[in-house]
């Protein structure tokens, strides 16, 4: 398999991915008291969405970089 073929393939997975999943998660630890030494935490989960073009510019992408790649030069 061509080394443009296997771009395209990923390109179409991480953009499927993105759909499908539609944002990412983290954890922050933050402080909530501070009273002398002792200290009181709060674990708080972020959300950030990620746009569902960015899936599809990436899946059009992935599909014109496997059609030129399956093209021969003659």
């Amino acid at each position: 398999m061509k080394s443009q073929s296997i771009l395209g393939i990923i390109l179409i997975l991480i953009g499927a991915a993105i759909l499908a999943y539609g944002h990412f998660s983290y954890q922050s630890r933050e402080t909530v008291l501070e009273v002398g030494p002792i200290k009181a935490t709060a674990e708080k989960t972020h959300h950030v969405p990620i746009p569902p073009i960015l899936g599809w510019a990436l899946i059009g992408g992935g599909a014109v970089v496997l059609v030129f790649s399956g093209r021969s030069k003659a």
